[in-house]
């Protein structure tokens, strides 16, 4: 059996108010850009999640809500304070109890980060995967039966995008739609 994860960063938050807590800050509007990008990607690309992770953060929680709403997906996502800014190995543990086959796990940096790095057995060679932005996002297989199986370096990288690319080419694609016209 193969169990997938999608490992996403949340997208970039909005530091416009110097007196809201870090876990209280939203997206801020490249933020929900991003998150739609990333969303209609994913469902154009068959990345569907039957379980999603979240961390309790207002910017994980809005980008689950962005990304869910431009892919269609009608899943109601886990929301966990463990995973609120938290090392890999919390991200691993809190993985290891998931029991659908393809999970979204939305996260924070550097954790997501060094997540992503550390849970494929060979990492691209790309400064992007190193720094994991915001709303970065990979796709990894693992020929495994159950989460709680799951170790570093277990997993096959399938796919990696980060929001920036995903929005250029939608604009490129929307002009020439609009040159052709």
């Amino acid at each position: 059996m193969t169990l997938r994860l999608i490992l996403t960063r949340h997208a970039k938050s909005s530091w416009d108010d110097p007196h809201m807590t870090d876990h209280d800050r939203p997206l801020n509007k490249r933020g929900r850009a991003s998150a739609g990008a990333l969303g209609r990607w994913l469902a154009a690309k068959g990345y569907v999640p039957d379980e999603t992770l979240v961390s309790s953060a207002e910017r994980t929680r809005e980008t689950w809500d962005m990304v869910a709403d431009a892919a269609g997906f009608g899943l109601v996502a886990d929301v966990s304070p463990a995973l609120y800014l938290s090392e890999p190995d919390t991200l691993l543990n809190v993985l290891s109890g998931a029991l659908g086959q393809t999970v979204m796990l939305i996260a924070h940096n550097p954790g997501a980060s060094y997540m992503a790095q550390a849970i494929v057995g060979t990492p691209p060679a790309t400064h992007l995967f190193d720094r994991f932005p915001t709303g970065a996002t990979a796709v990894v297989d693992f020929d495994l039966a159950s989460w709680d199986h799951v170790t570093w370096r277990s997993g096959q990288l399938v796919d990696f995008k980060v929001p920036r690319d995903l929005i250029a080419r939608e604009e490129t694609e929307a002009a020439k739609a609009t040159a052709a016209e």
